[in-house]
């Protein structure tokens, strides 16, 4: 999703108002770095928050989706793995652990489409650091975050939204493998208990 091209509903703006707050807040109670997870349901506005949110602080921002698991990681007991869904060691060791040490992160997306890690970026460390995704709660990063995010919609609205957003081929796998995914995830960790529910 383009940032310059980032087109925010009215309505979003006033329920992202409590997160701008929150994040505002914690910014003034520190002069240390700030970790900020949004996870979530898939299409209930992670990915939206997130660029909005950089909008606004000219913070760095940290996809999950360009952690997916690479092929060779992709072995039968992984792929039943409750949150085993992405690469989550590699994003500890790339991105959290330099924010951590109030470095500049080596980006190195995996590609979908090309099967593979797709070149690097060197992002410079910022004081707030947003990471936006499904699993980006993950309990493997042993609570980095001085905030916690989770984005929820009804069942109806997701569909409607994957549907328009993926398209009625892709909607299938969806709910029939990453949808159920997320929500064993969810539910083991109790990821929504213990966030800041949107």
């Amino acid at each position: 999703m383009s940032e310059s091209k980032l087109i925010i509903n009215p309505s979003c703006i006033e329920k992202f108002g409590p997160v701008v707050d929150q994040i505002r807040m914690t910014l003034q109670c520190t002069d240390d770095q700030v970790l900020v997870g949004i996870d979530g349901m898939c299409a209930a506005g992670k990915t939206t928050l997130g660029y909005y949110l950089k909008q606004i602080f000219q913070c760095n921002l940290f996809h999950m989706d360009d952690f997916f698991l690479t092929q060779q990681l992709r072995t039968p007991s992984r792929l039943v793995e409750i949150g085993g869904n992405v690469d989550y060691e590699r994003f500890f060791l790339e991105v959290i652990r330099p924010i951590q040490g109030k470095k500049s992160v080596i980006y190195r997306p995996y590609s979908c489409s090309l099967g593979k890690i797709e070149g690097e970026d060197q992002i410079p460390y910022e004081r707030l650091n947003i990471i936006e995704g499904s699993y980006s709660l993950h309990p493997f990063f042993m609570e980095p975050y001085h905030l916690k995010f989770f984005m929820s919609i009804s069942d109806e609205e997701q569909i409607r939204r994957v549907k328009l957003r993926n398209g009625e081929q892709m909607l299938a796998r969806f709910q029939g493998e990453w949808i159920p995914k997320e929500n064993a995830y969810f539910e083991h960790f109790m990821i929504r208990e213990n966030s800041i529910v949107i």
